[in-house]
């Protein structure tokens, strides 16, 4: 059962992520212009957009992919949720010099900070699951 939640979590983390990074790729401004705190934090850059797009689709492969094969889960996942991770910290920094006022914490939770958690709950269950087996 555990398993199998922890493929769904990572199904529509990975579907998420994809939805997300093919958003970004086809229609940049209007991503940049419908998500919440992104035109408060710097100009629009359609390049570093679609960037990062293609970033959020190999993410969301790596999740949806590691979710049909358990056996590699870990090691598809790791990265991800690193990279997430990281992209969180840098959001708390921003806060914490001055770049953004605490309400963009809030803001930001379900887009940056809840994939983060739950990238790195992902991971820790695969591990888990490994030295389990």
């Amino acid at each position: 059962m555990r398993n199998q939640t922890t493929a769904v979590v990572a199904v529509l983390l990975g579907l998420a992520a994809l939805a997300n990074g093919v958003f970004m790729l086809l229609y940049p401004q209007q991503w940049y212009w419908s998500v919440p705190g992104v035109p408060d934090r710097g100009f629009y850059n359609q390049h570093f957009l679609r960037d990062i797009g293609m970033l959020y689709m190999l993410i969301g492969g790596a999740f949806s992919y590691g979710a049909f094969y358990a056996r590699y889960r870990f090691q598809l996942w790791l990265f991800p949720a690193l990279w997430l991770s990281s992209h969180a910290l840098f959001h708390f920094w921003e806060v914490l010099v001055g770049i953004c006022g605490p309400i963009f914490l809030l803001i930001d939770f379900a887009g940056v900070t809840l994939p983060a958690l739950v990238a790195l709950g992902l991971c820790w269950q695969a591990k888990k699951a490994e030295t389990d087996a």
